[in-house]
């Protein structure tokens, strides 16, 4: 099949898949407030390499958080915020060093495992009795930032350390999408620093922000029709399957 445009170097077919996917991991990401990445990035990887759609993924993350911020900014913990954020921003750059000598699947296995076992405990009930204190916050944006360095998965230690706590199913959805737009914004230039940004990636970005921000929003609204109780159920269904895929993805290299 010809190429659409050669400015993008993708078929009607591959065009039409990659919205598909997009919008898909759009509504979930609208909804839950994290899933985007894992999801396109799965998706997309299958229509283009990897080096071509993390870069973009990332910029439309961006995107998603952005359009997300105006409805969550007073929801959110700034305060675990500053923290969660300072400590992530501290040790990436170790987790890249780290990257050097341990390889990036056999931490995606173990990442996996803990996670799905932290689910296991958070379903049948465990809830932190207190906010965590400000070194323990430090703490695990430390751990966030290795894991980001090292594998590119910052979010499950950010993840469970909300759903954990006692802020409630609101406050921890704002926060993790605060969360997420400071890393996605460090990626972002750190991706452009590497010259992985180019026209064919921003051409396809911007192609792709219509499903994108319609499916944050249709994803938002589901959020706001639902429970919290119900909502905390299917946040921990959705970060199950991320780190089952994250575990067979890193099993087949």
């Amino acid at each position: 099949m010809s190429e659409l445009l050669p400015g993008l170097q993708l078929t009607a077919f591959q065009l039409t898949l990659a919205v598909v996917v997009v919008f898909a991991a759009a509504i979930v990401r609208g909804f839950s407030g994290f899933g985007f990445s894992m999801l396109a990035v799965t998706g997309l990887s299958l229509l283009r390499p990897p080096a071509e759609v993390v870069p973009m993924v990332l910029m439309l993350e961006v995107v998603a958080s952005s359009h997300l911020l105006p409805m969550v900014w007073r929801d959110a913990d700034w305060r675990s915020l500053r923290w969660l954020l300072a400590g992530t921003a501290l040790a990436t750059p170790v987790g890249v060093a780290v990257l050097a000598s341990i390889p990036a699947d056999s931490m995606r296995v173990v990442v996996s495992v803990f996670v799905m076992l932290a689910v296991v405990f958070l379903w049948r009930g465990f809830t932190l009795r207190q906010v965590p204190s400000a070194r323990a916050t430090l703490a695990t944006g430390v751990v966030a930032g290795l894991l980001n360095g090292s594998a590119a998965i910052a979010g499950p230690p950010a993840i469970l350390f909300y759903f954990s706590s006692p802020a409630g199913v609101t406050v921890s959805r704002a926060s993790l999408i605060t969360y997420f737009l400071g890393t996605d914004l460090i990626a972002v230039a750190l991706a452009a620093a590497y010259g992985l940004v180019n026209g064919t990636i921003l051409q396809r970005a911007g192609i792709l922000l219509f499903p994108l921000v319609l499916g944050v929003s249709v994803g938002h609204r589901r959020f706001v029709r639902t429970n919290p109780e119900s909502f905390r159920r299917l946040v921990l269904v959705l970060l199950m399957a991320l780190s089952l895929a994250g575990f067979l993805r890193a099993m087949h290299g």
